[in-house]
């Protein structure tokens, strides 16, 4: 029996041999490590800083150190305070307005013919009864001398029938002729009269047509960009005409206000009184051009609500330009000697309209004001707040009455409260005290920890 071969089992595979140690880990590796404990050390050291600061922090805001101090939450509150003065405010009433030219003109021709001259350029400044155009004028020359010599003709008829009149007349005193002869005689002179008449009105018409041939500017202003060229036959229907004139000196602006202002704004134009007007450009930014209200239009647009103004301006400046769009502000009146403060110092609330005022002990009081006429950032006040009274106008939204502020005035002086402490605190201590916190040191507290009372009027 033949034994076949066999091949041979396989050996199994003996694990891989490391000989570097775990110690022994490659730099790169050593690298990665050390730059995780760099980073947690850093971390750890972080949250520590910030603990500090802010346990700091509690400390200065519950009595704080000498030093600067810092405002604290028991601290004076920094504030920009404004005098009340006494002064004049105008009523000025503010709509947009449209640059309206007092006339706008468009050049057509009144008769028919070829544009023969053209005697302007576009842009230019024209006067009153310049020569704008020229149609060519042969047509009517030679019209005008047909109807000259059909006058004479007529005239000539008429005189010879007024001789024949005479004479028929001498005659019929002798009972020589008829007198049915003379009265025929008499209506053939009233015949050529009325000849003479209808061709004197032909040599008007013609020198009318040969006037019409020099077109003329009818007022003075500006022409704009040329409508029709050199050359070209125009006639008195044609749409777009030759040029279009507008008058810009003086020149006007329309603008609405609502209608409640209509009492005031007769009665001051029936007092004969000067109703100042200004133009600012669109934005409202820049004044261009002053002048005054000229009147006032007749009815009151029942859509909107407004009736409709036109000022004047003179435009000696060109400053103001035909349909451009401007912010007028009408000074419609003053008044006199009323107590005006900052708009910036106003407050609302559940009560009204608010200030806060400044009191001689560097704490605050709201009190109720009634507004009056508003002028730019200025604001009159009927009541609440008397000359000389400073109000706060910058800080106002970290107020509450009572409280303890250091007043800066708008011009940069700077006024302390009050109260607090030495040793690099705000204000002098009271009854002895040496504490160097914001709050008033009472009975003779010393040291430098925690006042023993607050900021008068805190909460």
């Amino acid at each position: 029996m033949s034994h076949l071969p066999t091949e041979p089992a396989p050996t199994p595979r003996a694990a891989k041999y490391d000989p570097m140690p775990p110690d022994d880990q490659p730099p790169k590796a050593k690298h990665h490590r050390a730059v995780i404990w760099t980073v947690a050390a850093l971390f750890v050291l972080a949250l520590g800083w910030i603990a500090y600061r802010s346990r700091m922090n509690v400390i200065q805001g519950q009595g704080g150190g000498r030093g600067r101090g810092g405002f604290g939450m028991n601290g004076p509150v920094p504030v920009v305070a404004s005098a009340a003065t006494k002064g004049d405010i105008n009523i000025v009433l503010k709509a947009l307005g449209t640059v309206t030219p007092l006339a706008t003109v468009i050049i057509r021709t009144q008769i028919s013919g070829q544009i023969f001259q053209i005697n302007f350029k576009e842009g230019q400044m024209v006067n009153k009864g310049d020569v704008l155009a020229v149609i060519d004028p042969r047509p009517y020359e030679a019209a005008l001398a047909q109807a000259q010599g059909q006058l004479l003709q007529a005239q000539a008829q008429l005189k010879e029938a007024q001789i024949d009149l005479d004479r028929y007349a001498t005659l019929s005193t002798q009972d020589s002729i008829s007198k049915q002869q003379v009265d025929a005689q008499r209506a053939l002179v009233q015949q050529y009269e009325g000849m003479e008449k209808t061709n004197a009105a032909a040599v008007d018409n013609a020198t009318l047509n040969l006037a019409y041939c020099h077109i003329t500017a009818p007022c003075s202003g500006r022409v704009g960009l040329r409508l029709v060229d050199q050359g070209n036959y125009v006639t008195p229907g044609d749409a777009t005409g030759i040029v279009i004139l507008t008058q810009i000196e003086p020149i006007s602006v329309i603008f609405p206000l609502a209608e409640d202002n209509i009492p005031a704004v007769l009665k001051r134009m029936k007092s004969g009184a000067k109703i100042s007007v200004d133009a600012y450009s669109r934005d409202d930014s820049v004044k261009v051009a002053t002048g005054e209200l000229g009147t006032v239009d007749n009815t009151v647009d029942s859509s909107t609500g407004e009736f409709k103004l036109r000022a004047m301006f003179p435009n000696g400046d060109d400053a103001l330009f035909p349909s451009q769009f401007v912010v007028v502000h009408m000074l419609l009146d003053v008044e006199h000697g009323v107590t005006v403060i900052p708009t910036s110092a106003i407050e609302r609330g559940q009560q009204g309209s608010f200030v806060y005022v400044v009191g001689s002990d560097s704490t605050v009081l709201s009190k109720t004001v009634t507004l009056g006429t508003t002028e730019g950032e200025r604001v009159a006040v009927g009541s609440g707040v008397q000359v000389g009274d400073r109000v706060v106008v910058d800080g106002a939204d970290r107020l509450k009455d009572g409280m303890a502020v250091i007043a800066t005035d708008a011009k940069g002086s700077t006024r302390l409260p009050a109260g607090g402490g030495q040793g690099g605190g705000w204000g002098r201590p009271q009854n002895g005290g040496q504490s160097g916190g914001w709050g008033r040191a009472q009975n003779g507290a010393q040291g430098q920890g925690q006042p023993s009372g607050k900021p008068s009027g805190s909460n």
